[in-house]
């Protein structure tokens, strides 16, 4: 499988704004469903936001509103827009993919097991 490269973490303010981008090769094409993952130190990885192979969208309550997840076809990238940071939105994020799912089920329990290798994440820190 092709790896999944994220970059864009970095240190931010509570109230500032990071965009993250997953370099996703061929994952953007049609057929994947791609989305964005975090997880805090001693705590279990929850989702973020995922898109759909036509465009649908899902989030997670606490992100939503706050948060777009978006994809750019031609330059193979899935991005994650994160404005109104908070002090929680502290995590290390990682992109996933997916086939065969549905946006609820991709959300509340991450890629199946044949996608599940998780890449090296980029580290998002918002100081208060």
């Amino acid at each position: 499988l092709e790896r999944l490269m994220e970059s864009g973490g970095g240190s931010a303010q509570a109230g500032g704004s990071l965009t993250l981008s997953c370099a996703a090769g061929e994952y953007i094409a049609r057929e994947w469903y791609l989305g964005w993952f975090r997880q805090i130190p001693g705590q279990e990885r929850e989702g973020v936001a995922v898109i759909g192979p036509f465009g649908a969208t899902l989030y997670a309550d606490n992100v939503k509103g706050r948060f777009t997840i978006s994809k750019d076809g031609a330059k193979k990238t899935l991005y994650l827009h994160m404005n109104s940071l908070k002090p929680e939105d502290t995590a290390m994020y990682y992109c996933a993919i997916d086939l065969r799912t549905d946006l609820p089920k991709f959300l509340s329990r991450g890629p199946s097991r044949k996608f599940g290798d998780w890449g090296q994440g980029t580290q998002v820190t918002v100081s208060a």
